[in-house]
């Protein structure tokens, strides 16, 4: 008796746990239908929207955020979607670090150097002239305080950075006649943003400020004479080797160009934990994976470059890159001296440049010596 008593309690107890659980799944499912996975709680979905300054179908570049974006949404299981805009599709390109600011779409993607008028200090989290490499630059960031201190500079601007890609040492730029002394930069109208235009200002060039679209017929029919791009591979596809004799390596003015993600920062905290963290991860692969497929293409269109036999490749004379470090020391001066911040960060960047480039003189450039003996 007491048997068949416990029994049907069970049953009872089964059946009325049946019926919640069926309550709970049509209270899950949408408008009722009968819903196949029971939605015990819910998790927020977000849909955010990115925008660049360049366009999504650049090789490496924008072809990498329309991946980073792919990699978000796997990762979340579809918890965090962004769609991507490429230059000008949503906003003017340079443009993005306010649509962010402004809450306006919540993501962005271009280099910290397009934003020296209002932050002069930015430039240093791109890249400056004679400045650190990628790995140099890689290592400040995550683990010589550079981070927290840009994390510190765009605050005040309600945005949100992360490294996001970096181009490696760029070259030093196509030239249309060879360049002997600083002499032959007087006169000279040359394509170069950042800081690397006020060096070559000071030396009597003049820097233009064109958009990637306008530089080959510029430097084709003579409205300037000189242009630096990115590197091997992207000069290429831009066709400098048809118009240009000389081009010359060792970018000093871009030796690491790191690419920033900027995110609004209260679109950001309105993220838990685990979406922050999976939007670091995917930036952190994706900055690797564009560093690689960056040094992989260069290395293959320099040698398309060199077998060309058409283009006289050169490295700019030893008495002309002290004269250019001089001037860039003085330039870098002035920037530190925008405010407390921006010498604060100027100090950390040069005190962290001194000790790691003083190991590498030991260390890695040891290396490269041996192999060359």
């Amino acid at each position: 008796m007491e048997r068949r008593n416990f029994v049907r309690q069970a049953l009872g107890l089964a059946a009325g746990g049946l019926a919640a659980g069926a309550a709970l799944v049509g209270c899950g499912s949408k408008g009722g239908e009968g819903g196949t996975a029971p939605a015990v709680h819910t998790q927020k979905k977000f849909q955010w929207r990115m925008v660049m300054v360049v366009p999504k179908t650049f090789k490496i570049w924008g072809e990498g955020m329309v991946d980073f974006a792919k990699r978000v949404k796997l990762m979340s299981g579809g918890r965090l979607e962004i769609k991507v805009y490429g230059g000008k599709e949503l906003v003017p390109e340079m443009e993005t670090f306010d649509t962010v600011k402004n809450g306006t779409v919540e993501m962005g993607h271009s280099a910290a150097y397009y934003w020296q008028g209002k932050l002069p200090a930015a430039v240093f989290f791109t890249s400056v002239p004679f400045g650190m490499n990628t790995t140099g630059m890689t290592a400040w960031l995550k683990a010589g305080g550079g981070q927290q201190l840009w994390e510190e500079l765009y605050a005040e601007h309600d945005v949100y950075p992360l490294a996001c890609g970096n181009t490696g040492i760029q070259m030093g730029g196509w030239f249309k006649k060879e360049i002997r002394s600083a002499a032959d930069f007087k006169g000279l109208k040359m394509r170069m943003p950042g800081l690397g235009g006020k060096v070559i200002a000071r030396m009597g060039a003049t820097p233009e400020l064109l958009p990637g679209a306008d530089i080959f017929p510029s430097l084709e029919t003579g409205v300037i004479d000189a242009t630096e791009w990115i590197g091997p591979y992207h000069d290429f596809l831009m066709g400098f080797h048809k118009v240009a004799k000389y081009y010359y390596a060792g970018g000093w003015h871009e030796p690491g160009s790191v690419l920033e993600l900027i995110i609004n920062k209260k679109a950001w905290d309105s993220l838990p934990a685990d979406l922050q963290q999976m939007v670091r991860s995917c930036a952190a692969e994706t900055d690797r994976t564009m560093y690689a497929q960056w040094q992989a293409k260069d290395a293959e269109y320099f040698k398309k470059i060199q077998d060309g036999g058409k283009i006289i490749i050169k490295e700019f004379p030893a008495e002309l890159m002290r004269q250019i470090k001089t001037i860039s020391a003085e330039v870098l001066e002035e920037v530190a001296a925008t405010g407390p911040l921006a010498q604060r960060i100027y100090t950390s960047f040069k005190d962290f440049q001194g000790r790691y480039e003083n190991f590498q003189r030991h260390n890695e450039q040891s290396y490269e010596r041996a192999q060359r003996a």
